[in-house]
């Protein structure tokens, strides 16, 4: 029986919202640059993530997971400053950045431990 990865689970899902928003928020004459900033780091949150578990090292791994926390935290960002300008509605908003503050906090914990045990075992 196949274990479930969580991380690349969320992050695929968060990927996918990202990609419905993005097509809600063209229907809605969003600024299209706003949006395309926000499906880029959106989307790169689940491809940084699948790619680092495919990492040839622990150094690869840590650097992957790295950028997808730094785009985590930009596509917060974005999805914030579409709900305080009103191009997002609160609702919707609070719950994509519920999942993405999820998907930090996870990121941030899988990072932890992986610098930790690093220093415990040099050259991996």
């Amino acid at each position: 029986m196949k274990t479930e990865n969580v991380i690349i689970e969320k992050t695929f899902q968060f990927s996918l919202r990202i990609v419905k928003l993005f097509g809600y928020l063209r229907n809605n004459k969003v600024e299209r640059e706003l949006a395309l900033q926000l499906l880029r780091s959106g989307t790169s949150v689940g491809a940084n993530t699948e790619e680092a578990m495919g990492g040839s090292s622990r150094k690869d791994f840590i650097y992957k997971l790295e950028i997808a926390y730094k785009e985590a935290r930009e596509a917060g960002y974005w999805i914030r400053l579409l709900k305080e300008s009103c191009l997002l509605e609160t609702e919707l908003a609070n719950s994509i950045l519920k999942d993405c503050d999820e998907i930090i906090k996870i990121l941030t914990s899988i990072l932890k431990t992986t610098k930790q045990k690093s220093l415990s075992t040099p050259n991996s």
